[in-house]
């Protein structure tokens, strides 16, 4: 049965007894109690009529919204509210930023239950300094997210807590040049100790010391070796340490631009010092890894915190396939991402990749688009407090979800 219903209505002139205009709208038939998103389409097409002055309004003909199969709105009752995924539920059916956590939640438990799809998620701004290292360490533990990229820094800055160490509360009255002579770095609002750095660096040299120089290295080898040592001496729970533990893989892009890319620098300058043969760094073998565990995947979602190059990095994927195809002649499905969920304040009109649609994504071949079954939600707000929201509501209304690996699927 074709879900959708498509139904069209003339507009009358009582003074022309004549149609001046034809209403079409469509709208979704769907057995879920939770309210569609976005599924409603209204379409004016105005008739000429040669008895209306130019810019003449025409008269309305008011509708029955419950006829018309329009969702109501609700008032957010605290008194009903339980729990996380009872306040998000809300939410939803309120109106604004409340509305769009709720879409958010919608969309990725869609992605969640979808057990064909392999779920990539992208990280950037200061998300384990902001304390919301263990959030995403959940959703990994419970096989939410199956591929993570994500920024240099905040790994590093995660591996920090993972190993026992914390960060600490800034005090505006504080002077940042006093700051930086006792060794405290500001990330907005929270230090950074860089004893930290210094305890992260032992770790990461110990890691490289070990290296076969024969073996090329790219950062999700490498952060797989450190999840591997987390899991092998630390007690503490972690990104790394749970991405080894659940086989997912952790590409960092732009590693360089890091304070692990700068332990790996300083090492390389180590090794030449005492005349043992650097390693090599290729980035490529992170593209080349990354696209053939997605080739692999029924479906793609992605779910994405902030924007930047790990967002872009992930969703080019499809063109850098069709490239493949169009230019290089290889015979490989057209694969896209079918859902995406992005929480990030960054409008569109500043005109960076962190602001931009899925709409937009559509017409680079990022994303299969509504019309072919492209589920996608957007969420303008601090990842801080989105980010726990959403999570802690899908969490709770889907509790854990097979792993699904590129391994797994390839046997």
């Amino acid at each position: 049965m074709n879900p959708w219903v498509t139904t069209c209505r003339n507009r009358v002139d009582a003074r022309a007894s004549k149609p001046v205009a034809s209403i079409t709208w469509s709208y979704c038939i769907d057995d879920s109690d939770r309210p569609q998103v976005d599924v409603r389409k209204f379409k004016v097409n105005m008739m000429h009529d040669k008895h209306k002055s130019e810019g003449e309004g025409t008269d309305r003909v008011l509708h029955d919204p419950i006829s018309d199969k329009l969702v109501p709105l609700a008032p957010l009752d605290l008194a009903k509210i339980h729990s996380v995924d009872d306040l998000v539920r809300a939410m939803g059916n309120t109106a604004f930023t409340g509305r769009q956590v709720g879409e958010g939640a919608d969309v990725l438990e869609v992605m969640a239950r979808d057990k064909e799809c392999f779920i990539v998620m992208t990280l950037a701004g200061a998300m384990t300094v902001a304390k919301q290292g263990m959030v995403i360490t959940e959703l990994i533990d419970r096989g939410i997210v199956n591929a993570i990229i994500s920024t240099g820094a905040l790994m590093a800055h995660g591996l920090v807590e993972a190993a026992g160490r914390s960060h600490f509360r800034y005090d505006p009255k504080m002077d940042d040049m006093e700051l930086y002579e006792a060794g405290y770095n500001r990330v907005y609002d929270t230090l950074e100790p860089e004893t930290n750095l210094d305890f992260v660096e032992t770790i990461v040299a110990r890691i490289l010391k070990s290296w076969d120089a024969n073996e090329v290295i790219c950062s999700y080898k490498l952060n797989r070796e450190i999840g591997r040592y987390l899991s092998e001496n630390v007690k503490e729970r972690g990104i790394l340490k749970s991405a080894f533990d659940k086989n997912v893989p952790v590409f960092v892009p732009a590693f360089s631009d890091s304070e692990i890319g700068l332990d790996f620098a300083l090492h390389n300058r180590w090794r030449r010092k005492n005349s043992l043969p650097t390693l090599h760094w290729d980035p490529f073998e992170d593209l080349e890894h990354y696209t053939e565990v997605l080739l692999l995947q029924t479906r793609l979602g992605i779910f994405t915190i902030g924007g930047g190059v790990p967002r872009n990095w992930a969703q080019q994927f499809g063109p850098f396939i069709e490239l493949r195809h169009r230019r290089g002649g290889e015979d490989l499905p057209l694969k896209r991402f079918h859902y995406g969920v992005r929480i990030c304040p960054e409008p569109v009109n500043w005109g960076g990749l962190s602001g931009c649609t899925y709409s937009e994504a559509v017409s680079w071949g990022k994303f299969v688009p509504p019309e072919e079954g492209g589920k996608f939600a957007e969420v303008l707000l601090d990842a801080t407090v989105g980010l726990p929201l959403i999570a802690g509501a899908v969490l709770e209304r889907v509790g854990s979800r097979q792993l699904r690996t590129a391994e797994a699927v390839a046997k």
